[in-house]
């Protein structure tokens, strides 16, 4: 596999780049501050280290969304870095939000990945509302892995005003997660976006994010053949045609929506 983990001195140089820009984007806006919805896993986890080293913590406001799907586990761990990080922060069921949307469109009772993408899209409503109320702007907490294979719910959390670790592939997260002083069992812990139960992101994606990142850095971001990222990787070209496929297959999340082109 490929290693795209920094060296000692890019750490230091990632994540002054990553604090300010998002002293940029708060200044840019005019706006008091930012939100960050906190899950308990290593992405938001390192966005709002990174937040608080950027603004300081009275200037980051943090909401914790369980839902009945949510484990005990992620969501005390979600209070867990709020409070060590000095933050202010919410606790806000989500799951009668998401009754009141199966009462009033019952036909989609059952269906696991549209209710799914409903909490990840509630969450986001929530966010916003506090963020307008108070002026601030939402973080993303989205990778450069995911993004580059549309793991992640179009207008859910993918509705944010800046992604500040967007261009972090996912053992560059932990990496620097553990840099900047992240524990070790949230910064090793198994990831997993809580749609419904039982539910990881390496089982819904079908690869390890090591062979994920790999085959990004050589040939979706790089410039390898599928024959070439094979014999490097020692992977199948069915693996890297999988890659490929989910890469080309979710390029509309990654874009603004369509619009035809202007008459002449």
């Amino acid at each position: 596999m490929i290693d795209p983990r920094f060296s000692e001195a890019e750490l230091d140089q990632c994540r002054e780049h990553i604090t300010s820009f998002i002293r940029e984007q708060i200044a840019a806006a005019n706006a008091d501050g930012a939100v960050l919805g906190l899950s308990g896993g290593i992405d938001s986890t390192l966005t709002g280290h990174l937040a608080v080293d950027a603004l300081g913590a009275d200037n980051l406001h943090a909401l914790v969304l369980p839902a009945t799907v949510s484990g005990d586990e992620n969501m005390s761990d979600a209070e867990r870095v709020a409070r060590e990080l000095d933050i202010t922060y919410d606790v806000i069921e989500i799951e009668p939000l998401i009754d009141s949307l199966l009462t009033a469109y019952p036909e989609a009772k059952g269906d696991r990945e549209a209710v799914g993408n409903a909490r990840a899209r509630v969450r986001a409503v929530l966010n916003y509302l506090v963020a307008n109320h108070e002026n601030r702007l939402v973080l993303g907490t989205g990778n450069r892995s995911e993004a580059a294979v549309g793991y992640f719910t179009k207008y859910g959390d993918g509705a944010v005003d800046c992604h500040p670790i967007g261009n972090l592939y996912k053992a560059q997260v932990r990496q620097l997660a553990r840099h900047v002083g992240v524990p070790e069992d949230l910064a090793s812990k198994t990831a997993t976006a809580e749609l419904w139960t039982d539910q990881t992101d390496e089982d819904e994606l079908g690869i390890s994010y090591e062979t994920l990142d790999s085959i990004l850095v050589t040939h979706i971001d790089g410039p390898l053949s599928v024959a070439a990222t094979c014999r490097e990787l020692d992977v199948t070209p069915e693996t890297v045609d999988r890659v490929r496929e989910m890469y080309e297959r979710s390029e509309h999340k990654r874009r603004a929506p369509p619009s035809p082109d202007p008459l002449t």
